[in-house]
């Protein structure tokens, strides 16, 4: 389901204009219905869609010179934010634009270790039962990734499943499931960490990727996945699979085992199923059957065995 950018419905079958990129409903699909930026670049030298009704107010000199600094302003705003704006770009397309964020920082990540000292670069990157105070790093290490099987696993998961749920729910409470659940799942390992007294320092995108999983084996379980492009499953059986691993590692081996945060997946999980359970009668079903590459079978989880520097 997604919201009509000219009213605000909510829409099972919304229509994507083509000039402007933006989504809308039937009764503002048409480009004159929905004041489409292409419409003012439109060649018209002469004047055919233009009645003179307004050129009096064009022509005024003192209401364009009161009025020129605000509407310039709105304009410019408009045409940022707006439909065919640059932001629009991304609408529908936050899982590829999370997961560009998370390459980006990685390689950041790797250019820290040159230029820091491995306590430094922790303080920036993970975020730890050592220095939980530090906010920035609650956000920051669900883009951060401790290896480059970490990401390319994470990757996988975030580009096959982020865009179903995205289009499912749409791109704004798509971003604020991400972004919730990997923060409260990181949260989550480290407050295990201080009950424990053990040190504890998490990074990566795996309880976001649970928690994506979570919503779409409420709300697609018979979503076929074929994983290594060769074993078929639904979703909600690798999602079960994931969470049996996962509570089996945290129960035996206190909720760290190779370096991947079980609790934190668990956590992630949790929070799908429950986002999944509420939004179900309110959401088309997904495509029905998905390729899956290598990397998602692996014992680690959705992120694999991250390990730190």
């Amino acid at each position: 389901m997604a919201k009509c950018d000219a009213c605000g419905s909510d829409e099972n079958m919304p229509y994507n204009c083509q000039h402007c990129g933006g989504t809308y409903c039937g009764d503002h699909r048409l480009p004159e219905n929905h004041d489409c930026p292409s419409l003012r670049d439109w060649n018209d030298p002469e004047g055919v869609f233009d009645s003179g009704f307004d050129a009096s107010i064009d022509s005024d000199d003192s209401a364009g010179a009161s009025l020129g600094g605000s509407r310039g302003l709105f304009e410019r705003l408009t045409g940022v934010f707006g439909p065919g704006g640059p932001v629009s770009y991304f609408r529908n397309n936050l899982s590829y634009l999370f997961l560009a964020v998370a390459v980006v920082v990685f390689a950041l990540q790797n250019v820290a270790l040159l230029a820091l000292d491995r306590t430094a670069w922790r303080a920036i990157f993970t975020l730890s039962t050592a220095n939980p105070e530090y906010v920035w790093t609650w956000l920051v290490s669900v883009f951060s990734h401790g290896s480059a099987a970490h990401l390319l696993f994470n990757g996988i998961a975030l580009y096959f499943f982020g865009p179903i749920v995205e289009r499912q729910v749409g791109s704004k409470k798509f971003a604020a499931l991400f972004l919730a659940s990997g923060v409260v799942a990181g949260l989550g390992q480290v407050g295990v960490g201080l009950l424990t007294n053990e040190a504890v320092a998490v990074l990566g995108a795996s309880g976001a990727i649970m928690a994506i999983m979570g919503v779409l084996a409420i709300t697609s379980p018979e979503l076929r996945v074929l994983v290594f492009f060769v074993i078929p499953m639904s979703i909600r059986t690798l999602t079960v699979l994931f969470a049996a691993f996962s509570i089996f590692a945290f129960v035996s081996n206190g909720g760290i085992l190779d370096g991947v945060a079980h609790f934190a997946h668990l956590v992630g999980l949790v929070i799908g199923l429950w986002y999944g359970n509420r939004i179900k009668d309110r959401i088309t079903r997904g495509p029905k059957r998905l390729n899956l590459g290598p990397g998602r079978g692996g014992p680690g989880g959705p992120g694999g065995p991250g390990r730190f520097p």
